[in-house]
């Protein structure tokens, strides 16, 4: 087992990464009472929620439907009543069991319920354990924009077991590398290196080369998280092809397009774009294209109206005072958050989205 620290002073917290770390009783370092709820969903709950009972502790749990479009406030209701209905106070630890929309939804409802409970995320997705599980963004979806309700509430531990990726389905599993390549365009070209020469051992799951590619994404999310938590500056690096990406899969409704995918897309958009500012050397274009593409990730963007895709983009919290600002790249590994750029180069690559 690996064990990564978020550095938050009092609110540091660990995350555990290693195969079956799920067995080894971790929970019961972080729950604080004898009551919690589980979160999950009727894909993941049924594989995996009889693998966290904690002796001392009575667990009750409420089963989520499956998919982005369950991302709401309504569905956020039955965290609710499921709460109150079983007198939990605030001493009491949410348990997110399940992939992004799960471990978002259920830190959001701790974060609200009586002003906030704990919390700890359990990621059973690629993409949850490298990403959405760490750094203490929760929220829900609008039909407006993506994430456009939430909260910052960091979790008391992130319990991330490599040893669930193994069945994962194989379009999930490429979408969460999205993700794991995010890291190295923003600011760890090293890694960036290590995965093109390793997509094969990645692409069939070899453990020690998986373990090894979330344990650095946790790195890196952990080291930005620790500088910026609430998203001020360094952080915002984060969302490298997310404006984009949030747009491409509010258009789609959130049921055509898995987050990671719609990500991959942004990330080559914002590629492209930073070529035509003369920032990015074409090569750096051509490197992030082929790895997505090696890891069986779409680089194309859906048909969307130019203006319809501005309007989409025009929500991102990002945005400041009306300007939208796009996390662009100078090279592989150096990335800027800027709403410093030519608008013909903006209008260039949207309109190769008609």
């Amino acid at each position: 087992m690996r064990t990564q620290w978020v550095e938050l002073g009092e609110r540091s917290y660990p995350i555990y990464i290693g195969d079956g770390v799920l067995e080894q009783g971790l929970l019961d370092r972080h729950l604080v009472a004898d009551r919690a709820l589980l979160v999950s969903n009727e894909t993941v709950a049924p594989l995996y929620a009889e693998r966290l009972a904690a002796p001392g502790c009575e667990v009750q749990s409420v089963i989520l439907a499956d998919g982005e479009r369950h991302k709401t406030l309504q569905t956020c209701e039955q965290v609710y009543d499921a709460l109150i209905d079983g007198r939990l106070d605030r001493s009491a630890t949410v348990i997110a069991l399940g992939g992004g929309v799960v471990g978002d939804l259920a830190g959001f409802c701790a974060a609200t319920y009586q002003r906030g409970v704990g919390y700890i995320q359990v990621p059973t997705t690629l993409l949850a354990q490298v990403d959405s599980s760490v750094g203490g963004k929760t929220g829900v979806n609008h039909p407006r924009g993506k994430n456009m309700i939430g909260a910052f509430h960091q979790p008391r531990a992130v319990v991330a077991d490599t040893g669930v990726l193994a069945t994962l389905p194989e379009r999930e599993y490429s979408a969460g590398l999205a993700e794991v390549v995010k890291y190295g365009l923003i600011r760890d070209r090293a890694f960036f290196d290590w995965l093109e020469g390793h997509v094969e051992a990645l692409r069939r799951r070899d453990p020690e080369a998986l373990a090894h590619a979330v344990a650095e994404s946790c790195r890196n999310k952990a080291e930005v998280v620790a500088a910026d938590e609430r998203e001020a500056g360094e952080r915002a690096l984060l969302n490298l092809g997310h404006t984009f990406g949030h747009a491409i899969e509010t258009y789609t409704d959130y049921s055509s397009w898995l987050h990671g995918e719609a990500v991959a897309v942004g990330m080559v958009m914002a590629a492209r774009m930073s070529v035509r500012l003369g920032w990015l050397p074409r090569e750096g274009l051509d490197r992030t294209t082929a790895l997505l593409e090696a890891f069986g990730l779409p680089t194309r963007p859906p048909a969307i109206p130019e203006a319809r895709f501005r309007e989409l983009m025009s929500v991102d919290k990002k945005n400041r005072g009306g300007q939208l600002r796009l996390v662009l790249l100078r090279d592989i590994g150096d990335a800027v958050v800027t709403s410093e750029f030519a608008a013909e180069a903006l209008t260039a690559t949207l309109l190769e989205a008609v």
